[in-house]
């Protein structure tokens, strides 16, 4: 991982927070551009895109790994990172609590719409814009065997609430006071969760749990990509229990809010799916392919690139 140098201090950083939200002039198009990442496989693997998007385009890339927010969020704003991918609740709501404290109600909702309005109001202030979000999302997700799944008609959550089902969740500690969690698949869909099994959010030994049957149902994500290892399957989150934590690219406005940069990773939306990027991710994690090299594959495959 690379290591960013200190970030600069006092005015040498440009306009103060805020001066920042009332900088009239135009977006920068640098070209020269790092792009970050926060260094777990689908970062990595958009990172990549990203870099791949903007070089086709006739940018200069470069790829940093910052694999903490905390760091590469300032590094951000200060322009040492210019581009990163980011999900929209999530990033909204860190967003939010770094402005307003750590008990500040969280910002970022299921309504997408909702959700990118509050993100962009807190990112400009801090010299950031937020791009377009495409159609893929990694939200939090619940799935269960694909042969429970059968055996009682399931196909959403909705249907397990009416199923009266007595369920054992597998699931991170912090599930069972998180209202998208425990409480809120009680409250929003009526599942009986009699217990939850302190085992991680998408983790083998969560997974294995369920597929032994001494759990019902397991906490993952939209991108998990080994469902099908394990045998299981999703359960749709119809009522919308989820925050809306579609990708987005997030850039310096000074060095990459031009249209330039705008259009070139603007492609990836029309073309990249939810469904596309857990394959990817598989392909790294479970194929053991680099993410340079997924990236370019799928990129080319759509017609994205013209080398």
């Amino acid at each position: 991982m690379l290591v960013l140098p200190p970030l600069l201090a006092g005015c040498a950083t440009g306009p103060s927070l805020e001066d920042r939200g009332n900088v009239t002039a135009p977006p920068g198009d640098s070209h020269r551009l790092t792009v970050g990442s926060a260094g777990f496989t689908e970062s990595d693997l958009l990172a990549q895109m990203y870099a791949l998007l903007l070089s086709d385009a006739g940018y200069q890339t470069s790829l940093i790994t910052v694999a903490n927010r905390e760091l590469y969020e300032p590094a951000l704003e200060s322009g040492q990172i210019d581009v990163a991918p980011e999900y929209a609740a999530t990033f909204a709501d860190w967003l939010n609590a770094k402005s307003r404290g750590p008990d500040a109600p969280p910002v970022g909702s299921p309504d997408l719409a909702t959700t990118m309005r509050e993100l962009r109001r807190l990112a400009a202030p801090r010299g950031l814009a937020v791009l377009d979000p495409g159609r893929a999302v990694d939200q939090n997700a619940f799935a269960v065997t694909a042969s429970y799944a059968r055996r009682h008609g399931l196909k959403t959550l909705t249907d397990l609430g009416k199923s009266g089902l007595k369920v054992r969740l597998a699931a991170g500690d912090e599930c069972v006071e998180r209202p998208y969690c425990a409480p809120g698949l009680r409250e929003t869909y009526g599942i009986d969760i009699t217990a939850v099994d302190p085992k991680g959010v998408g983790t083998t030994q969560a997974k294995r749990a369920v597929q032994s049957g001494s759990n019902q149902l397991v906490l993952t994500t939209t991108t998990d990509a080994t469902l099908d290892a394990f045998g299981l399957v999703l359960l749709a989150d119809d009522k919308k229990l989820q925050n809306a934590d579609y990708i987005v690219p997030v850039v310096n406005r000074a060095r990459a809010g031009g249209e330039g940069v705008a259009k070139a990773l603007g492609k990836l939306n029309a073309v990249l799916t939810t469904a596309d990027l857990a394959g990817l991710n598989q392909q790294v994690d479970s194929w053991r392919r680099l993410p340079e090299d997924v990236a370019r594959s799928y990129l080319r495959d759509k017609g994205l690139l013209k080398g």
